[in-house]
């Protein structure tokens, strides 16, 4: 992928829009990516935009559908990513509605409550794969047959669940899915918008006539033939559960007064979001990286966010208590010793500062 990526870089220099001999060589090699991130997606190549990210993805599809509509009403949920939710805000500013659904204490969707918030103006349901915070699979292919029913445009955020999970967009019942190429191995700053055939969009950018009229400007080539050896790696992450697993299970055997946020069933492989009660979670973020370990409080995209997560206080959770709450992702290149390692350091770190607590 590194290559694949610093050979683009050094060899393809011309526009993949030009004829010249240059800029179809660029152009090969966009259209090449193009057919392997449709080969992951399990569409054809045509129904693939690439974007420079999950945001833009995210943008593009809920405004490019919102907007063709003026004045309808969405239907999205509490839980979603802030590139979600801060869209929908802003079509609210523009004289939309926007129909927020709770959740439960495991982080899951209803799938009645999404059928009943559908009327007769509502022109896009958008509902996350997978939540980025505490790993929280959603029942999307239930939630895409109710849209289907309904007549409505579908969209979902998969950022968190390409590459970690199995997927097939017709199995999904989507009519628009946002990637994000960093979460999966590519350079950041590049991913793609998939675009069910039929299924037309505003577009955010307005220029030239690149991607099929969807987004405008001169394709970063270099950027998608990194995103296309990416989507055919396929990496395994079957190994990944087993270590969280393990990660968890000697955090709760050990910590008194702590717990896992969100549904301990329905979840990434990767991700576990636990609550130490009594603690502030930034503290143990920055105690863990003086020993060598990146976990968070929260999400990545919203550091320095005195705010407690959204998230977690759509689940339920009191403002102290996700407060106190640290989100650990492990990979397919972490060891047992690794996740044992940082057993030790939780533990030693939540001690701590639960001493310092009580001494304030």
């Amino acid at each position: 992928m590194l290559s694949s990526f610093t050979a683009a870089v050094a060899e393809v220099y011309g526009n993949a829009s030009s004829i010249h001999y240059f800029g179809q060589s660029a152009k090969q090699r966009l259209e090449g990516a193009r057919r392997q991130v449709a080969a992951r997606l399990g569409c054809t190549a045509q129904e693939v935009v690439f974007t420079s990210g999950g945001t833009e993805s995210d943008n593009l599809a809920i405004f490019g559908i919102a907007r063709r509509q003026p004045g309808c009403h969405v239907v999205t949920s509490a839980i979603e990513h802030p590139a979600v939710l801060n869209a929908c805000a802003r079509l609210e500013r523009e004289g939309a509605a926007v129909t927020y659904l709770p959740v439960g204490r495991d982080g899951i969707i209803s799938s009645d409550d999404v059928r009943a918030a559908i009327r007769p103006s509502t022109a896009l349901i958008t509902i996350m794969h997978a939540n980025n915070e505490t790993g929280t699979v959603q029942p999307v292919a239930e939630i895409g047959s109710i849209a289907r029913d309904a007549g409505v445009v579908f969209h979902s955020d998969a950022v968190q669940t390409v590459g970690r999970l199995p997927l097939r967009v017709a199995d999904l019942g989507v009519d628009l899915l946002s990637v994000s190429g960093h979460k999966f191995g590519a350079p950041k700053g590049t991913g793609a918008l998939y675009v069910k055939k039929g299924v037309a969009i505003e577009p955010l950018l307005y220029g030239g006539h690149h991607e099929r009229d969807r987004r405008a400007g001169t394709e970063n080539v270099p950027g998608a033939v990194a995103l296309g050896a990416a989507a055919s790696l396929g990496t395994d992450w079957s190994d990944v559960a087993p270590l969280r697993d393990r990660l968890e299970r000697g955090i709760l055997e050990r910590i008194p007064q702590c717990w896992v946020n969100g549904s301990r069933v329905h979840r990434l492989p990767n991700t576990t979001n636990i609550c130490f009660e009594g603690i502030e979670g930034e503290p143990m973020v920055i105690a863990l990286d003086l020993g060598g370990y990146g976990v968070s409080s929260g999400s990545a995209c919203s550091s320095g966010a005195v705010e407690p997560s959204h998230v977690l206080l759509a689940l339920g959770l009191c403002r102290e208590d996700a407060r106190s709450s640290v989100r650990f992702s492990l990979g397919p290149g972490n060891t047992v010793d690794e996740v044992d390692g940082l057993i030790e350091a939780v533990q030693e770190s939540v001690a701590h500062l639960r001493r310092i607590a009580c001494l304030i």
